[in-house]
């Protein structure tokens, strides 16, 4: 018996680390700057030390290190246990421990940047000298990381015939791995790597059939989202055998890519599944970015809910980037139109959400009581003429099936093959991709179907590239259509193939599918930033994928049409690029502040945004300072600075006092957040009387004069001094206060936690520099 407890009490302390093992997952132990000149291998004993202090051998802490941040980035990533990362997070110089999440795509060319006003403005007799793309040069020589699901470098987009050499500042390599060699990378794509420890800590070895283990991307998002930025010019270009046809081209066709690929493809979800992103291997990719010496960062990656600072892998890497006067480009998120669901709400971000362009890919159904109703779809499969029987979901389910699909969902396996054959069946938006829907309808024998909005989604309708013929419609025509199908014993439909049609008004309108503020992260600080087009465009695609990502679509095409603020942050990032060329020297801080104050309030009928009814007008929290205007942004006459040591005072503002403690240590009263630099004013509760300042500097004319005009939130006053700002020199700054106060004349009629918008706005013979308002009672 003695022998028996004493062979137990020897086996208890492996059998608590068996525990403490099986309980592990990665952290991020972020520890803020680096602390003087120490070589790389100095700087990783470091990081062991925390974790010789946690784990009682050598073999332990070589296999709980996943990454060390070495290049700008100070910290790493290691599988703890909750008590191990507990007991680092109250050590000497840790900022913050993140414990890794896995980040889903927010997703959340040929019209959009011709719409946006960015297109070649010259001819053999005509000229254009002011014309963005000349000055900027296409880009040339502008480095962008693009950190997504890889690229796909035998697309036409990434040719680099007649690119300029490879910037000599350039520091990375073309990693190479499973189908990606060295011959993959170019003039266009002049470095690419792949950053999957955190994946494969989280989910095993990668399934290679799914993904490859390499910059490839068999998914296709980063592929778009690359071409869209920095695509060459491709003549003739189409999706789905005609739709969009046109030329191709990205925002700064002559800037280089710098691939960083960090999502992958999530197992046993199949190719439909989506991608993941985990921080740990973004930080890892940013980190080496910043020591490649890209100049630009795109990231269209998010979270479905709001991170404070310290623990959003993104906003610490950004912050970074940013120290390094990297422009960071984000997409706001894909999670409206419910209010607070902005991602990358960092001030050293710029937050993109998504709108419209004014080209819409038109088909009808038309119903057997003669209504015929618009919708949109890029499905090239046609029915035969003649009018076929028509249904609603709910009438064609499977018995024993969830209430969801009888709600008329269309989820996998929810239609009766019996009853669906033959027919076209009405299914609406909800629960479920949109293209799986289709799917159901084809799998269950149905020969088209009809996509309804539900009233969340409105008039926000999608074009997807459906397996059968399909058309999507809005809200409204959805209500009329099943009206229809329940006033008859026989209804009938017929879905007629899609045209491309341009000029569509109104336009731009915002999409309901994109993220609002307020920013709950901090709510002095206005987000998102701006917004661009992130619906219906077309850019290159994976030849490993099919257009709908549906297992059982066999389909592969060259360029793809997708939807979400996924698309319109790569948008913000190529203008990014084409104004850094313009003017090398300006910090990232200035290119923000120029892409804020020079963007568009109105659509093409000369009316304010209005959201995706097209009808009620949007607001800065969904468009923040409105619609990007490339043109206007390359000379914006003043720009709103911020420094890093800026940045640092606005977190000491939001508790954070110990990023770098050796070179920077928190005043005893910090500045408020509403007092940073920020080309917008956002005041979340308003007691009284508010004063905010703010710093412009003169990047326009040597001399210039700007006058000062207000347009008040509903029930306050707000007033500018001085009111005039003169300027004598370029680079010379000018400060000026804004006091804003809460009206006594009974005009003020919000709620608390309500908010009004107003407008400030700077001019001077050339230049209108516009700021956002937005103001709620304490």
């Amino acid at each position: 018996m003695k022998i028996t407890i004493s062979f137990l009490l020897l086996l208890l302390p492996l059998f608590a680390s068996s525990l403490d093992n099986h309980d592990r997952q990665v952290y991020i132990v972020y520890l803020g700057e680096h602390k003087g000149n120490r070589e790389f291998h100095e700087i990783e004993n470091n990081h062991r030390s925390y974790l010789e202090s946690v784990n009682e051998s050598d073999e332990e802490v070589e296999s709980s290190l996943v990454y060390s941040y070495k290049h700008s980035i100070n910290g790493f990533a290691a599988l703890l246990n909750p008590q191990q990362a507990s007991k680092i997070s109250e050590m000497e110089e840790v900022v913050s421990v993140i414990r890794s999440e896995a980040r889903k795509y927010v997703t959340h060319t040929t019209r959009s940047w011709e719409f946006s006003g960015l297109k070649e403005t010259f001819s053999r007799k005509n000229l254009v000298k002011d014309d963005i793309l000349l000055k900027s040069k296409y880009g040339k020589g502008i480095i962008v990381g693009v950190f997504d699901s890889g690229v796909w470098p035998e697309s036409k987009s990434f040719s680099d015939g007649d690119m300029g050499p490879i910037p000599k500042s350039w520091k990375g390599i073309c990693q190479t791995g499973h189908t990606f060699n060295s011959s993959h990378c170019n003039r266009k794509i002049i470095g690419a790597r792949y950053y999957i420890k955190g994946y494969e800590q989280f989910y095993g070895k990668l399934n290679t059939t799914l993904d490859s283990m390499s910059p490839r991307d068999m998914d296709g998002h980063g592929t778009h989202t690359a071409s869209t930025i920095a695509g060459r010019t491709v003549k003739g270009v189409s999706a789905l055998g005609g739709f969009a046809k046109g030329t191709a081209s990205g925002g700064a066709p002559l800037a280089h890519l710098a691939i960083y690929k960090v999502c992958w493809a999530i197992p046993n979800a199949g190719k439909e599944g989506g991608n993941t992103c985990f921080e740990e291997d973004m930080l890892a990719g940013i980190d080496q970015a910043i020591a490649d010496g890209v100049h630009i960062m795109s990231l269209s990656i998010g979270t479905t809910k709001p991170i404070p600072y310290m623990k959003d892998g993104i906003a610490l890497g950004a912050l970074h980037a940013m120290k390094n006067n990297i422009v960071v480009s984000c997409s706001a998120g894909n999670n409206g139109p419910t209010a607070s669901t902005l991602s990358n709400v960092a001030p050293w971000i710029i937050t993109v959400g998504a709108s419209s362009v004014d080209r819409a890919f038109i088909a009808t159904v038309k119903l057997g009581n003669g209504m015929i109703f618009e919708g949109e779809t890029v499905t090239p499969y046609k029915l035969k003429k003649g009018m076929y029987p028509v249904v609603y979901a709910a009438q064609v389910v499977e018995s024993l099936v969830p209430k969801s699909a009888i709600d008329g969902q269309c989820l996998p396996g929810s239609l009766s093959p019996e009853k669906t054959k033959g027919k076209i069946v009405l299914c609406l938006r909800g629960n479920g991709t949109r293209v799986g829907k289709g799917q159901e309808v084809k799998r269950a024998g149905g020969l088209g179907f009809i996509l309804g909005n539900n009233p969340q989604n409105g008039a926000d309708v999608a074009a997807d590239a459906h397996v059968l013929p399909a058309i999507a419609v809005n809200s409204d025509n959805a209500i009329k259509i099943l009206a229809y199908i329940n006033s008859t014993i026989n209804p009938t439909a017929y879905i007629t193939i899609a045209k491309t049609l341009l000029n569509r008004k109104p336009a731009p309108s915002m999409a309901s599918f994109t993220s609002r503020g307020p920013n709950t992260i901090t709510p002095d600080i206005l987000k998102p930033d701006i917004t661009a087009p992130g619906i219906n465009i077309l850019a290159a695609w994976s030849g490993a994928d099919a257009p709908t990502k549906l297992a059982t679509d066999t389909r592969i095409v060259e360029y793809n049409i997708l939807s979400g603020t996924s698309m319109s942050c790569p948008h913000i990032s190529a203008t990014a690029a084409l104004l850094k060329a313009i003017h090398p020297t300006w910090s990232s801080a200035a290119i923000r502040s120029a892409l804020i104050t020079s963007s568009g309030l109105n659509n093409n009928e000369g009316n304010l945004l209005t959201d995706a009814s097209g009808i009620t007008p949007a607001d800065p929290f969904q468009f923040g300072a409105g619609h990007f205007r490339p043109t206007k942004a390359a000379d914006p006459g003043l720009v709103y600075d911020a420094s890093y040591e800026d940045y640092l005072l606005f977190l000491c503002s939001s508790g954070v006092n110990n990023i770098d403690p050796s070179t920077f240590k928190c005043p005893k009263q910090s500045p408020s957040p509403m007092n940073l630099n920020y080309p917008s004013i956002a005041i979340s509760k308003v007691n009284r009387t508010v004063t905010v300042k703010r710093t412009v500097t003169n990047v326009g004319g040597r001399k210039s004069i700007y006058f000062a005009s207000v347009k008040p939130p509903v029930g306050f006053s707000v007033k500018v001094s001085p009111a005039m700002l003169k300027f004598s020199r370029v680079g010379e700054k000018k400060s000026f206060t804004v006091t804003i106060r809460v009206r006594e004349d009974g005009s003020l009629s919000m709620e608390k936690g309500e908010y009004g918008f107003g407008w400030l706005t700077w001019r001077d013979e050339i230049h209108i520099v516009t700021s956002p308002i937005a103001l709620s009672l304490a």
